[in-house]
């Protein structure tokens, strides 16, 4: 596995030398220009089946000239598909979800014969822009986001058409878990678990929750959310404002939301990971309360380190190496005419951490 970064050094400027910082015009630039999309400045350049209209054409060769940009023969290598590497973007090294994930796209991609390279962003949308950047410069043949995104609609518009101009050249995008996006993508029908647990947890008596939540912004962890709370409402039950807790997406933001709760009136914390939901175990043990006897716990991703937990932690599982693994056979199937939507199936299973009441 390779671990990729782009960290730019810090080095002193003289005068004279801020022309040379200035990084070289990109197709994406030549485009804003031009007023055209980036797939259409790429086709002008790479000789695409698909035609561009003649005034688009010349907009775009201006545009060109204007900026001084040179198209970048290397890419023809990603459209006759002779590149042997796979790119995948994650958010946590660390963090098991991300783990498995990675480890499905790597035996996927050992099977066809590829190589797989990993980046970490971070959750930070000005470093996943850098490094998309980086990989569209090594050109491989997939990119795989498998990161959960936190941007805004600036920022999101930016790193859209960096993808596209990438796609544009013959290369492929496969967004695993995340909405609103043009490209070929894996669901992990988050909200759709996530609702499934809400019932399965009033069917065995459950009736006051709270919610250990990840910010407040689209994404996987928002989708948990959403699902849950309308689970409960078709059930007739209320999940309160007051009693979702918004925290970091990690192992230190359960630990922290639990001393949020007003936890004499709940029965049962839902944490929207389960990094979450062991960080709040840890908070709820140290504060002297039982899981299960003073306070139910669940999570949500069915990780492998749940294994070695008591009480057993119920969970949601996705099958997150048949994630990756997905998401690489999405990215080398043939292309269509409109984006792949592959999905996997979640399941609750219900544990010594939420008995019956």
């Amino acid at each position: 596995m390779h671990y990729s970064c782009a960290v730019a050094a810090s080095k002193p400027v003289r005068q004279g030398q801020a022309a040379e910082r200035k990084r070289a015009p990109t197709i994406v630039d030549v485009a804003r220009l031009a007023g055209v999309s980036p797939a259409t400045a790429s086709r002008a350049f790479n000789g695409s089946e698909r035609q561009v209209k003649e005034a688009n054409l010349q907009r775009v060769l201006a545009a060109a000239r204007q900026l001084d940009y040179v198209p970048n023969a290397s890419a023809q290598t990603v459209r006759r598909g002779d590149t042997k590497t796979i790119a995948l973007l994650i958010s946590d090294v660390t963090d098991p979800y991300f783990a498995w994930m990675a480890a499905g796209v790597i035996e996927r991609a050992a099977e066809t014969g590829l190589n797989v390279t990993v980046a970490v962003t971070n959750r930070d949308a000005a470093k996943e822009l850098e490094l998309v950047r980086l990989f569209r410069a090594q050109r491989p043949r997939v990119i795989v986001l498998g990161g959960s995104r936190h941007q805004s609609p600036a920022a999101l518009r930016e790193l859209r058409d960096e993808l596209q101009a990438y796609e544009a050249d013959g290369g492929r995008i496969v967004d695993v878990s995340q909405s609103g996006m043009p490209f070929d993508s894996v669901s992990l029908g988050n909200e759709d678990g996530a609702r499934e647990l809400a019932h399965e947890l009033t069917g065995i008596g459950y009736r006051s929750f709270a919610v250990i939540a990840g910010p407040d912004e689209p994404g996987a962890a928002e989708d948990r959310v959403r699902g849950f709370r309308a689970g409960l409402g078709e059930l007739g039950l209320a999940l309160r404002e007051q009693d979702v807790v918004r925290t970091s997406f990690s192992w230190d933001g359960g630990y922290a939301a639990v001393r949020s709760l007003a936890l004499d009136r709940i029965e049962l914390v839902f944490a929207v990971s389960d990094m979450m939901a062991l960080g709040a175990l840890a908070c709820l043990r140290e504060q002297g309360l039982s899981v299960p006897g003073d306070v139910a716990l669940a999570g949500y991703d069915d990780i492998a380190p749940l294994r070695d937990v008591i009480p057993s932690l119920t969970s949601v599982r996705i099958p997150l190496k048949d994630v990756g693994a997905e998401a690489v056979s999405v990215g080398l199937s043939a292309r269509q005419a409109t984006q792949v939507r592959a999905r996997v199936t979640p399941e609750v299973l219900l544990r010594a951490s939420t008995p019956p009441r």
